[in-house]
């Protein structure tokens, strides 16, 4: 059994971060529309139908944990995914989503 080291607490910690970034629906929804490419916040904004700060407050965590970066053009200002990989661990989530929603239903029907 290998000891669990400094190096492996904080590599553990840093991926929790990224976890706990995509762990709210809202950010989801962001992430899987800057998957279609760059986005303004505006534009963010009409997508999840919040206010600005709140959106902003959101863009931040995903920033923060290395999900997202951004660029200013003039007042306006662009996300993009950092790693676009990410969308297929959301795949794999999806994929996890829907076995269990199926189980769900048979075990419901097997019930009825």
């Amino acid at each position: 059994m290998k000891v669990i080291n400094e190096r492996d607490r904080v590599s553990a910690q840093l991926k929790a971060d990224v976890l706990k970034a995509l762990g709210h629906p809202t950010r989801l929804m962001m992430v899987e529309a800057l998957a279609g490419g760059e986005r303004c916040v505006c534009e963010l904004n009409e997508l999840v139908e919040a206010d600005h700060s709140t959106i902003s407050k959101h863009l931040a965590i995903l920033k923060q944990a290395g999900v997202v970066s951004d660029r200013k053009e003039g007042l306006k200002v662009f996300y993009r995914l950092e790693v676009p990989c990410i969308m297929r661990f959301l795949g794999c989530v999806t994929s996890v989503v829907e076995s269990r929603s199926t189980r769900h239903l048979a075990a419901v029907k097997g019930r009825g």
